[in-house]
Parts: structure tokens; C-alpha cells; sequence
């Protein structure tokens, strides 16, 4: 079979995972929104395409890919790489969907797995959950293995705490019992990698890191391996009046979640287990 990957959305992941399986010998082509940043990517050697959700793609854009995997967040009507491209995605050996631990709601700290009910409570989590839906009833009808990936805080180089710390925007919220799993962007690759090429029929998988904390944890570990001041704690109820909604909406719910599927059934090794090894990666790097 060739290996051919195209990706709806060439975001933060969705770009992580295209780089990682051109690494790995896949012919790689994907989407973005806007023409200077597919400029940048075909530049780098990626096939890149304009998606907005406004029209389908041409047949000719995807090109025969073995492998589709879709990384776009869904809106109110739902997803447009479904909803306009269907009948691309039913040509393909396998497809993959990027999606959220939200699904599973609030659970007060305690732990989830992929055999926990869902119950979004954030409407964007609602969205999410049925956008899984549908294409999970695509799948099943067009008789293509599909692979769900849940994921929660997504970090990596650029975006975390470290460039919070350096920036001068990093804070400790205080919340009692509040914690939250997270996952590095090169793991998030990594796990959808081996997904792709194992053998298996498609499944719902957490890719979450080992250790789930609050975000007051992981601020202070940023701040002690740059050598700076940790930033005082601010009581929640102090800071939340002045958060925007979106900001509050996270500290809505709190849950653990458990990554064990993943492990057993994909054979992945997490490349950084906790939060430690990935901001220990992150300032080495400068």
C-alpha cells in the first residue's frame, strides 16, 4: 500500500504529525486557511491546499491518500471536512479523527478512561462529541477503520509554560483539587503514527501523558528550571471575575484521565511521560 497521509488541518498537531510521518517515509499533503501560511508549508516541502470550509476539495487534492487523519475543530454545524468531503474520506484505508478528553466532562478530579460514558458539559466538548459520532457512523458505513484520539492540554515547543514564563504572562491559579492531564505535541504525533500503521480496526483512544497536576505545579517547575521567581498563587475566586469566559470554561471541570488503551494496544512509549521531561526538553532547547 502506499503510504500517502493527507491531513485536514496543518495546525499545531496536525503539523507535528505531517512532519513526523514525512520523517518516517509517508508522502504527506494537508490543508490550512489561509495562502502565506500554505506558501510557508509548501516551501518547507509540504503539499498544501486551501480548505476554509466554504466548498470541497477537488478529488485531484487528496490525491489517492491511503491515510486521512482531521485535526479542524468543529463549529455549530459540525465538521466541514465531513459535511464537504465525504466522499474523499470513504476512498481511504484508514482515518483518523483529533478530538478532545473534554467528551468526558466534569469528574472532580477523579479518573476517566476510554470506557467512562461521556458527558460534555462546555458546549465546545458537546460539538466535539458529536462530531465523533459522525464520523464514527461514516466509517462504519463506508467500512473504513476509524481511530478517535482524545486529547487534553496540548504544550510543546512555543506554546507552554516555559514561553509563558520567559514572556512574563505566566500565572499560578489556585483552585482547590483542580488538575488537569496534558500531552506534548511530539507525543500526539507519535501515538497517531503508530495508530496508522498498526493492525488493528480502528478505536477510541486518550492521549494524555502520566501524571495529571494543576497548572500552579507545572508554572513552578517552568520557573525553577529558567531560574526565575515563582509568581504568587491567586486564589480562584479572586481571578476568575476577571477571566474571559473561554478561560473560566477550562477551570469549569477537573479529571484525570488514564492512558493505559493506548499503551497496551499501540505500543506506544511515551517520549515525555510527564510535564518534568517535556519543559526540561523544551528549555534545553532555548
Amino acid at each position: 500500500m502506499t503510504k500517502r497521509l493527507f491531513i485536514f488541518g496543518l495546525g499545531y498537531s496536525g503539523l507535528e504529525i505531517a512532519q513526523l510521518a514525512r520523517a518516517q517515509g509517508w508522502t504527506v499533503a494537508g490543508t490550512c486557511t489561509g495562502m502565506e501560511k500554505a506558501e510557508s508549508l509548501r516551501a518547507q516541502g509540504i503539499e498544501t491546499h486551501l480548505f476554509d470550509g466554504s466548498a470541497p476539495l477537488a478529488a485531484a487534492s487528496v490525491g489517492g491518500a491511503s491515510h486521512i487523519l482531521c485535526s479542524i475543530a468543529p463549529g455549530t454545524v459540525g465538521d466541514p471536512a465531513l459535511s464537504l468531503c465525504e466522499p474523499l474520506l470513504r476512498q481511504a484505508h484508514w482515518l483518523g479523527y483529533l478530538s478532545t478528553t473534554g467528551v468526558y466532562g466534569d469528574h472532580g478530579g477523579g479518573w476517566v478512561d476510554e470506557d467512562t460514558p461521556p458527558k460534555p458539559g462546555q458546549p465546545r466538548s458537546i460539538e466535539r462529541l458529536a462530531t465523533e459520532r459522525a464520523w464514527q457512523a461514516m466509517a462504519r458505513d463506508a467500512g473504513v477503520p476509524l481511530t478517535i484520539f482524545r486529547l487534553p492540554g496540548i504544550y510543546g515547543p512555543g506554546r507552554s509554560p516555559i514561553d509563558q514564563v520567559k514572556a512574563g504572562t505566566a500565572r499560578r491559579i489556585d483552585k482547590p483539587g483542580q488538575v488537569f492531564s496534558r500531552i506534548h505535541v511530539a507525543d500526539i504525533a507519535g501515538a497517531a503514527l503508530k495508530a496508522m500503521t498498526a493492525p488493528h480496526r480502528g478505536d477510541i483512544y486518550n492521549v494524555v501523558d502520566d501524571l495529571p497536576v494543576s497548572t500552579g505545579e507545572v508554572v513552578a517547575f517552568a520557573c525553577e528550571l529558567l531560574g526565575r521567581p515563582v509568581p504568587p498563587s491567586i486564589p480562584w475566586d479572586e481571578i476568575a471575575p476577571t477571566m474571559s469566559p473561554m478561560a473560566r470554561s477550562f477551570y469549569a471541570e477537573s479529571r484525570r484521565v488514564r492512558n493505559e488503551r493506548m499503551k497496551r494496544d499501540l505500543g506506544v512509549v511515551l517520549r515525555y511521560p510527564t510535564y518534568r521531561e517535556g519543559l526540561r526538553a523544551i528549555a534545553a532547547a532555548g
